[in-house]
This record gives structure tokens, sequence and C-alpha cells, in this order.
């Protein structure tokens, strides 16, 4: 069963609405130390900020000595800059409808690395492109694909004349390799480092002919947190995990080698008990990650229990110990996926000492910048 990280003491409750998001720093911080120690030093760290989306934990691996981030969406980069940090990758295949935005942020900060990927000359055109318009040198990483088939270019002479091509043009830079590997999730720890290994033959083989061709590579970025402890082990990779600074009950049951605490927390409450065994919470698809399969939490107060109905503002659920609980009762739960279930809560409620301190609003939950308003002329 899982344990609730605070006392029994805990009075402050009746503050927080529910359905609800809590967050414990001291296990962030905890969190981050131990991904820094699994990377041998903070600066083969660049972390995904997709978990938590907030600048307080930015913050928190800034001080640590973090200073490199990965980021999914404008909100988040901007999120990131904002907070301080001055070196950040945009992750995620870009199209033209960003390139305004992209370019507004990149003036705005013109002493900071921002950096982005490609998987094709078309879209290296159109950066090149957009680049030359304000006459700037844009940091590009090739995007690999070794495996996922979700976004990346095969490992192959295409990669290496993207390359090739990034190093030639006067406004793109190359800057490196971006491998991410999600597709490499297996349990057992042999087996994943058996497969990491294999399906990153084809990267060592691209790498070996960049190099031979006198081409710079400034920064391979590979793994997630699955897999970055086994990239940890090779001293010219830096990694990107994520999930690691909030952790949730996916990754401590599929991966029991990675040995982070859960700091983030699901606050739900009895809002109805519809029938025998029954317990109806708010914790509908709009408080918790729903793409995943029953369970998609695990509460410390109620070990094992089956689902009646999920639905957007409810879930029900069948337990035996269904009499022991009242209407307006708390329960604390993990979710499945952490990720998602951020991104379905306007804040954060900060748990310090075994007291509510404050909230942190989750401020690149959305996808968009907030843009000036055009004025009609």
């Amino acid at each position: 069963m899982l344990n609730f990280p605070i006392a029994d003491t805990f009075h402050d409750e009746d503050k927080i609405s529910s359905p609800a998001l809590l967050v414990f720093p001291d296990l962030v911080r905890c969190n981050i130390s131990k991904a820094i120690e699994i990377a041998g030093d903070p600066c083969r760290l660049r972390p995904h900020v997709k978990t938590h989306k907030v600048p307080q934990i930015v913050r928190m691996h800034l001080d640590a000595g973090v200073d490199k981030f990965k980021c999914s969406t404008l909100s988040e980069l901007m999120m990131i800059a904002e907070a301080g940090a001055n070196d950040i990758l945009l992750a995620y295949p870009l199209t033209s409808s960003v390139f305004p935005a992209l370019l507004d942020l990149i003036q705005r900060w013109p002493a900071k690395t921002i950096s982005v990927l490609v998987d094709n000359f078309a879209s290296a055109k159109q950066l090149d492109c957009l680049a030359s318009t304000d006459n700037l040198r844009l940091p590009v990483f090739v995007d690999i694909d070794n495996g996922m088939e979700r976004t990346g270019i095969k490992p192959g002479d295409e990669a290496f004349d993207l390359y090739s091509y990034l190093e030639e043009s006067q406004h793109l830079s190359a800057a490196g390799l971006h491998v991410y590997d999600g597709h490499i999730h297996d349990n057992d720890l042999h087996k994943r480092e058996a497969r990491c290994k294999k399906d990153f033959e084809g990267v060592l083989k691209l790498k070996a002919k960049l190099e031979s061709n006198n081409s710079v590579i400034n920064e391979m970025i590979c793994g997630g947190t699955p897999t970055f402890p086994l990239h940890a082990k090779f001293p010219d990779r830096i990694l990107s995990p994520g999930t690691y600074t909030l952790w949730d009950y996916g990754y401590s049951e599929s991966f029991a080698d990675l040995e982070f605490s859960h700091a983030a927390w699901l606050l739900t409450r009895v809002v109805s008990k519809p029938g025998k065994n029954k317990l109806c919470l708010d914790l509908g698809h709009k408080a918790v990650a729903s793409e995943m399969n029953q369970p998609r939490v695990r509460f410390v107060e109620i070990e094992g229990y089956a689902v009646s109905c999920h639905s957007e503002e409810h879930l029900v659920i069948v337990t035996e110990l269904a009499d022991d609980f009242l209407v307006g009762d708390v329960l604390h739960g993990v979710p499945w996926h952490i990720c998602p279930t951020v991104a379905l809560h306007d804040q954060f409620y900060v748990i310090e000492n075994d007291r509510l301190t404050t909230t942190w609003p989750i401020v690149a939950r959305n996808r968009a910048m907030n843009l000036p308003a055009q004025t009609e002329n």
C-alpha cells in the first residue's frame, strides 16, 4: 500500500477544494538530487518540463546546477526562460504556424540559447528562411528515430545529409542529435538495457560517419526516464528524463530499479454512495489522466477496488470498504500517468512541513502563448 507523505495531524484539507493536485517540494528536490546522482553531474541533464510545467521546479533544478532544459510547447519554452534558464530546446516538430511566435521569443531573449529540432529537409529549409529574415543563427538538432516511429528520421544516409545541410547553412547551425527512445519500456532492467543498446547501434554508426566527415556533434541528447540511467554510462550523452520530477504509479510499478518518490498526489472526496459497496468520487476524466486502463489512480486508503463508472466528473468504485467512508471523506492517491494529469489542473497545492503553504499556478498547461491582441486598423 502507498504511504501518504504527511502526518496524521494534517488539518489543512478543509482548505483544499477537490479534486486537487498536491505537490511536496521536499520530495521534488530529492528526485532532482537522485537524477543528478545517476547522471554524475548536473551538466549532463537536460530535463523535460512537460511533466510539471511550473517555474518553481525549473528553479529547483537551477539551484541544483542544472541549466539546460527541454520542452514541447511555446508556453513551456516561455515559462522556462522566465524562470531564469539560459539553454532551452523546443523538442517538438515545428510547422510554419508557430514560426512568428518562436521568432518573437528568440528576439525577446537574445542572450539565451533557444534551439529547435528537425527530421526532414522541408522543415529545415523553412527554418533556414525564417532565420534569414532576421539574420539569425538558429541552433538545430536532428531528431533521430531509433525505433519509436513517432517523429524523427532514421539514422542513415538521409540523416547524414540533413545534418550536413545544417552545417552548410548560413543561418542554421548543427547543434547535435536528439534521440528519444520512448518505445523502450521493458520492466526487466537487463532486457531494457539490451534493447537500448541494440536500438542505439544505428545512432552510433551515424555519429561515427559524421565525425569521420569532420562534423561536430556538440550534444547528443538521449533517452527518457526509463532509459536515462542506461545512457548515463556513456559520458558523451546528455540525458533528458522528465517524469522523475513528480513520479507516478505507472513508472513505480513498471521500473522497480528507479527509486524516485511520489511527489505529486491527488486529493479527492466521496460525493455520493450510490449503492452497496460503491463510492462515487469527484475524480472524473477532467481530474486524472484517462488514456490508460484502469486503475488510473492508486489510493492510500483502499488498496484494491473495481471501477463501476468513470465519466467526466465522477469515478464510481466498488470496494468492500465502502461502509468505512462517509460522504465528504477524503481519499489520497497517485495517478498512473502524472504528465497529462498535471495538464488537467490549474494549480498545485503546495504541502510543506505537513501544512498547506501556498499554491503554484500550472502556468504552462496551455499549449499556446499569451500573445498580445491585434488592434484593428
